[in-house]
Order: C-alpha cells, then structure tokens, then sequence
C-alpha cells in the first residue's frame, strides 16, 4: 500500500506543469498606412520623434520608421494606390525570446508559424486574431537595424519617450476579449460595453485598448506624460485643436490618427476581478 502511495505521489509531483504566461517584452511598434508618408513623418518630427531609417525601393511605396525610443517605433507605410484603407495596419509586440514565445503560443493552439528573419534583421512571426487582423511578433537581434540604431535618432526635444498603449478596432468586442485573455495571456483591467483595457502578459506595463468598431472610430496611440501642463503646450505650438482633460491632451495626425499623452502619475488601473 505504501508503494502505491509513493508511485501515485511521485507521478503527480512530476506531471507536467501548467502553461507557463507567454511574457511580452512590451510594444515594439504601431504600423499605419498613411495617405503621405512625408507628412505624417514631419509631423512626428514636429514632436521630437525622428526617423531612425526607411525604405524606399524603386515603385513601390516608402515606409518610414519613427523612433519613440529604443526599443519603440512608429511605422509609416504609404499606399500602393487609392484602394488600401488608411489607419492601423497591426501592432507588433516584442519578445525577449521568440522561441519561447512560439512554443507557448503552440501549445495553446494558436499554430504560429516559425519565425524568420525580417528585411529590417529581427525575428518576427505573424498571427491572425479571430477578425484576421495582424497581430506581430518580434526579437530584436544583434546587427538589425533597429539594434544598430541604439543611442541614436533620440532628440532631447521628444515630446514623450514611451508608448504605453494603442487602440485596436474590433467588431465582436466579447469574441476579441476572449482570445486576447484567453490565448494570448493579456489581463483584463477594466472596461465597458464598448472598449476593453487589457495589460499585456509580463513586467512592461504596455496596454491595449479594444473597441468596438463604428464608421467613425479612428486609431489611436498613447504616450506617457511626466508633466502634463508643459507637454499641452508644447502640443498648442503645433496645434490649435488640442483636447485637454485633468490627466490627458491629445491632438490628430494628418490622418486623423489620435495621438494622446497620458500623465505619468495618474492613479493606475487595477485588474478586474471575477466573480466566480
């Protein structure tokens, strides 16, 4: 009987462990496509944002890369021709270990494709939400561009020096909800009935906003403000349609696009609980 008891305790004390969290590093970048690439990159650099490099091959459209910070871009792709929609094309995430992260991923089902070595010299996969927008995925390597990159393009007039969060559009907002929390590992904050607040998985802090769609929903970006009174009006220098608030001011990009700065200190948001 003792055996027994042994052989029983001895395998339930070596079964497989539960799914480990598939930890995000945080934002890596928010891609739009743009009606002008050359205006929407002047007015980042308006901003204090710089371009830490692009390209422009021969017929085809540019794609500008604005640097927030060193591991945090904006990316600005033009239109092939008139029919590509304007607005957020994907929001790419980074890790600190794709690896990882493709085997987590795998195991919950999600059948992520191997990641490969972009044009820029990081690894990045791609995977579908259940809307079949883009969600990326990316690890900064050694002799990429962005790691290359590191110290430069970083003006001190920079209007902010984090992304904390972007807005993803969504028409089935449970559905979307669901597989962000349940797949992906991302923790529900707060929210309504027509905008979630979700953390990402990990230490970064990063969040994404998901909210229901409607013809006039446009993108939106934020970033951190350590002091609010002299970003707003940094922002009326270039703008006389700022939207002020106690804890944010915002204005639009050529395209519409919300840019927000959020003040740094305002009180956090804490996870919803569940009633069960």
């Amino acid at each position: 009987m003792r055996l027994i008891a042994c052989i029983f305790f001895a395998a339930f004390f070596a079964a497989p462990a539960q799914d480990s969290l598939p930890a995000l590093a945080g934002i890596a970048h928010v891609a739009f496509r743009v009606t002008d690439v050359s205006k929407s990159r002047d007015f980042y650099r308006t901003l204090g944002f710089e371009q830490s490099f692009e390209f422009a091959d021969p017929g085809k459209p540019p794609v500008s890369y604005v640097k927030i910070n060193d591991r945090q871009f904006v990316e600005l792709y033009g239109r092939a021709d008139n029919s590509q929609p304007i607005g957020l094309m994907h929001v790419c995430y980074e890790a600190a270990d794709i690896e990882s992260l493709w085997n987590e991923y795998t195991k919950r089902g999600l059948n992520p494709p191997l990641a490969r070595k972009a044009r820029a010299g990081n690894l990045l996969f791609v995977l579908r939400d259940p809307e079949n927008q883009t969600l990326e995925y990316t690890q900064y390597l050694p002799g990429s561009l962005h790691f290359e990159d590191r110290g430069k393009h970083l003006s001190e007039q920079r209007i902010s020096q984090r992304l904390i969060r972007a807005m993803i559009p969504v028409h089935d907002l449970s559905s979307e909800t669901l597989f962000f929390g349940s797949k992906l590992a991302f923790e529900e904050i707060d929210g309504s009935t027509t905008v979630r607040h979700l953390r990402l998985p990990g230490g970064s802090g990063d969040e994404v906003e998901l909210e229901l769609a409607t013809p006039a929903t446009k993108p939106r970006i934020v970033f951190l403000s350590a002091n609010l009174t002299a970003t707003a009006a940094e922002l009326r220098k270039h703008s006389s349609a700022v939207t002020e608030s106690a804890n944010s001011a915002s204005i639009r990009d050529p395209d519409g696009t919300e840019i927000v700065f959020e003040l740094e200190n305002a009180a956090p948001k804490t996870p919803r609980r569940s009633k069960e």
